[in-house]
């Protein structure tokens, strides 16, 4: 009789176990001549030396499924055990598979152009107007490099810029200041990404996420870093996030240039960057439209009336000019 310990740190246990341990209980079942125990990301195994080896062969092949599609069924279990293979979910041209199985992928030709342009390039620009996905697909792409092993970690940042409210008059220390911005990313890897396990990846600085200012000084070598809001940055900003690019690293800059935040004087580092790096070998660029926009379906029908009254001032600007230099024109005359 022999003792082996597994240990499965690449997925949450209580997605392996199961509700009230159902998985670990059909898998006792299905290895009656066995011993497990399990409790966290460590399962013991006591028995027969051929058997234990067959029962951490099956665990292994369970903990790849599960850490695969962030779900573990009673017939996955049942067709790995009994020697089978599992059988892969199909969903075309899925990133990634976020919490509960749940599919996620390129929805629309520009969320998928995206996908094309980071597995081309190692610099990639999405740009467009807010609900188009460029920031979840960004993050879905980073998610996958990080289970692939791709990469050692994910960087996210943005710029603090209040957009109408002043970050010194929000309660608390700074970190509470600032979490608030960086709270869209939260979100998205927690659809992403079970609890426990982000808690894992935070806690580890695997998942790290701050303020475009903590970004000074660094170099990130094997990483996919994001920079989210970047239209809010300056032009010194910028290049300072965009040469912290390391070795067997990833980046990706998204942005709103019709929602930008600064001072009014102060010229975005964003649109800088378009045009300085345009047409540089390496750099993908993405624009997204209306037509990407993938939220309440109300959301597309705001962002339209919005350009129509922005189309509408600029034409009444245009022509108040227009009678203005009419008399002055007319005097040199």
């Amino acid at each position: 009789m022999i003792e082996r310990v597994i240990i499965i740190d690449n997925v949450d246990p209580v997605i392996f176990y199961g509700v009230n341990n159902a998985n670990i209980q059909l898998i006792r079942n299905l290895f009656p001549k066995l011993r497990v125990a399990a409790r966290g990301s460590v399962i013991k195994v006591i028995g027969d030396e051929l058997e234990t080896s067959d029962f951490e062969s099956k665990i292994k092949k369970l903990e790849e499924y599960c850490s695969k599609y962030n779900q573990l069924t009673s017939e996955v279990i049942i067709d790995t055990i009994r020697g089978g293979v599992p059988k892969e979910l199909n969903i075309d041209e899925a990133i990634i598979y976020g919490i509960n199985g749940k599919p996620i992928s390129g929805r629309t030709p520009n969320q998928q152009k995206l996908v094309k342009q980071y597995s081309e390039n190692d610099l990639t620009f999405a740009l467009g107007p807010a609900g188009t996905g460029k920031t979840y697909i960004a993050i879905a792409l980073a998610v996958r490099a990080l289970k692939n092993r791709e990469v050692k970690k994910i960087i996210l940042s943005r710029p603090a810029v209040e957009a109408g409210e002043k970050l010194g008059f929000l309660p608390g220390d700074m970190k509470d200041k600032i979490d608030p911005y960086l709270q869209p990313l939260y979100d998205a890897l927690q659809d992403m990404i079970p609890a426990a396990k982000l808690k894992e990846y935070t806690e580890g600085n695997v998942i790290q996420i701050a303020p475009l200012a903590f970004m000074r000084g660094r170099t990130l070598n094997e990483a996919v870093i994001i920079l989210d809001e970047a239209q809010n940055t300056t032009t010194h900003q910028i290049k300072m996030f965009l040469t912290r690019l390391g070795m067997g690293s990833k980046m990706i800059i998204t942005g709103d240039v019709t929602q930008i935040d600064l001072p009014r004087a102060t010229q975005s580092g964003l649109v800088q960057a378009l045009k300085i790096l345009k047409g540089v070998k390496g750099i993908g660029q993405v624009e997204f439209n209306k037509k990407d926009i993938v939220r309440h379906h109300l959301v597309q029908r705001i962002v339209e009336a919005y350009e129509r009254h922005d189309e509408k001032a600029k034409a009444e600007q245009i022509a108040k000019k227009s009678a203005e230099q009419s008399p002055q024109a007319v005097t040199q005359n």
